[in-house]
């Protein structure tokens, strides 16, 4: 697969990728409250079974429903079963995923939203780190400074956070870290190889390992699917995660993050936190404080420092790892 190296045919799918990119992040924060929504139905779900078997079987269901959308509006995905190498890439790709998904639901049990937005907003830190140690790709001067802007919008968003270093705040940082590795091999891998193939192969992977990550960590495993599908409150914010959060996302993720730096791409989901604030003030769920105003303030700002720094030829260009 190539990607057009002129800037007259570059520069509009950049600019689109950045406009999709960023709806993508809208939807993620409506997540956040379908996800909450789901646990707070199913509270004696989770004191019966656990949280981590509970939400290891919602990160299943979700992707459950996303598989056959997949398969239904992109029939030539399919092909990608046939291929070793797409498998490989959806292996990789799904396995980063599910680890910073489950992970980062699991946490956010032990740690308030403030610390967990902040931890997590460390991926656009992380991602440009990584992009300079695991590739020749080294980030422009301007990307650097909207990434230090994008981690202290999102970081700051509900109000300065409060670290205390248990378990919590370290598996969130693991997870930042997945999800940092997982922007740059999706760079890499979709610029060589079909997207909607990886998608598929992706779904597949997340969906089957937390099937088996919920199996594997409950003792009636059976009993606890069927209470918590039947549970009032629950189906509709399944449906709506696999939908929006799974199926949307990351199919438009996968076709369109090639087209851009991947340091640029995670300046862009650092507005995750905004939209998820911005719901979350609107349901009464989150109180109304002037940090909102100055993170998301911030990390806007970065986002069109980076924008207007662009130059018409800053190609999503691929990024090897080593």
């Amino acid at each position: 697969m190539t990607v057009s190296t002129s800037a007259e045919t570059f520069q509009p799918q950049r600019q689109k990728a950045a406009l999709v990119l960023l709806s993508v992040t809208l939807i993620w924060g409506a997540t956040f409250i379908w996800m909450k929504q789901a646990l707070n139905a199913l509270d004696v779900e989770l004191g019966a079974y656990g949280k981590f078997p509970v939400v290891a079987f919602l990160v299943a269901v979700r992707f459950s429903i996303a598989i056959p959308l997949v398969i239904v509006f992109f029939p030539t995905a399919r092909a990608g079963l046939q291929s070793r190498v797409v498998w490989k890439g959806g292996l990789i790709l799904g396995s980063m995923m599910l680890v910073g998904f489950v992970g980062q639901m699991v946490a956010l049990n032990n740690i308030n939203p403030s610390t967990s937005a902040f931890l997590t907003s460390l991926y656009v830190v992380m991602t440009a780190v990584l992009t300079v140690v695991m590739t020749d790709n080294t980030p422009r001067r301007s990307l650097y400074w909207g990434v230090l802007m994008a981690t202290l919008g999102a970081g700051f968003i509900e109000g300065p956070p409060h670290l205390s270093w248990g378990w919590g705040e370290i598996v969130t940082v693991i997870c930042a870290f997945f999800f940092a590795l997982h922007i740059i091999y999706t760079q890499h891998w979709t610029l060589k190889h079909d997207p909607l193939q990886l998608t598929l192969t992706q779904f597949l992977i997340i969906g089957g390992g937390s099937l088996v990550l919920a199996l594997l960590t409950s003792d009636t495993p059976l009993q606890m699917a069927e209470e918590v599908l039947t549970r009032d409150g629950v189906l509709l914010p399944l449906v709506l995660l696999g939908v929006g959060g799974s199926f949307f996302c990351l199919v438009a993720l996968n076709v369109f993050q090639r087209h851009m730096h991947p340091v640029q791409a995670a300046i862009i989901y650092a507005f995750e936190p905004v939209w998820a604030t911005l719901f979350g003030l609107g349901l009464g769920l989150v109180p109304w404080t002037w940090w909102i105003v100055f993170g998301g303030g911030v990390l806007l700002a970065g986002n069109l420092l980076v924008e207007l720094t662009t130059p018409n030829n800053d190609e999503g260009e691929s990024v090897d790892p080593v």
